[in-house]
């Protein structure tokens, strides 16, 4: 079968890092990339395995690669491209660290399934749901909520209630997904949501069945107001300016409103969302990944 790997320009704590990297282990990864985007990371120490390699994105770095790109997005878009060049496994997937593979069978399997003549994958993205009653497992979530575009556009009032207009996609974040790409394609330029081929874009397939892609993008109510403010000024929200206004002038009561009633899923959305096929439940068992691809000795 097609062996694959996958690249992260990576900035979290340690153990998200490593449940990051030990989650994909267990799917199968033939190597992991991870471009750490502060050089002086600890988390850097604490992924000392086999399959990876950790890289610093000091200055000598980006020296080699023609210098430091201002934007987050570009430097992630830059290890990737330097990654994909040296990649001698038949895929390379490009994602966040908060991002994971849910696969609903060996992803060598799909990814073999391909024609040849299909140089990327799309990924699917399903968003975290807030639940505080489940335990504690890194990134803690068991229901992810996928985008609620053109034919389920009939879903974003009920279940975004008066708050819909601001989410036009159901999503907080990207809807786009992320990429999977057949290495060895001269002239591919990897990028965050798909890829060039000497400076033009390729036209992306359709999301893979099979292969959503689960995104712990606000699950932790206490982190995404901690990430607000960037997210506001730098990250994905710049990019809806109803969303970044409302988000902007809110008072912390509407901020919470906001957050309860797009991000918390009731039993009848529930219900509404599994009858169109717009909800994984999964449970990654984190920590049980973590223990077993770094045990301690």
């Amino acid at each position: 079968m097609t062996d694959w790997g996958l690249v992260a320009t990576v900035k979290a704590a340690p153990e998200k890092v490593r449940a990051f990297a030990a989650h994909h282990l267990s799917l199968g990864a033939a190597h992991l990339w991870l471009c750490f985007d502060d050089p002086d990371d600890p988390a850097f120490a604490a992924l000392d395995h086999p399959r990876i390699t950790r890289i610093r994105c000091d200055a000598a770095h980006w020296t080699a690669l023609g210098g430091r790109p201002d934007r987050h997005q570009n430097r992630q878009a830059r290890n990737a491209q330097w990654v994909y060049r040296q990649c001698r496994h038949g895929w390379l997937g490009h994602i966040d660290v908060d991002e994971f593979l849910w696969p609903d069978r060996p992803v060598s399997g799909i990814l073999d399934s391909l024609p040849a003549f299909q140089v990327f994958c799309r990924l699917e993205p399903h968003e975290a749901m807030h639940d505080p009653a489940l335990p504690d497992d890194i990134f803690t979530a068991r229901l992810f909520r996928a985008p609620l575009k053109i034919l389920f556009a009939h879903l974003r009032e009920p279940v975004l209630g008066r708050f819909a207009t601001l989410l036009p996609e159901g999503m907080l974040s990207h809807s786009a997904g992320k990429v999977f790409f057949r290495t060895g394609v001269p002239g591919l330029s990897p990028r965050l949501h798909g890829a060039f081929v000497r400076g033009h874009r390729l036209p992306g397939p359709p999301f893979e069945p099979g292969l959503p892609l689960l995104h712990f993008h606000a699950q932790d109510r206490q982190g995404w107001l901690a990430a607000l403010p960037f997210r506001l000024t730098h990250g994905a929200y710049q990019y809806h300016p109803e969303l970044q206004a409302f988000l902007t002038a809110a008072t912390p009561a509407e901020v919470s409103a906001f957050y309860e009633e797009t991000q918390i899923l009731t039993e009848p959305k529930i219900a509404m969302l599994r009858s169109e096929n717009r909800l994984v439940s999964a449970d990654l068992h984190l920590r049980r990944a973590v223990s077993a691809a770094f045990p301690v000795h």
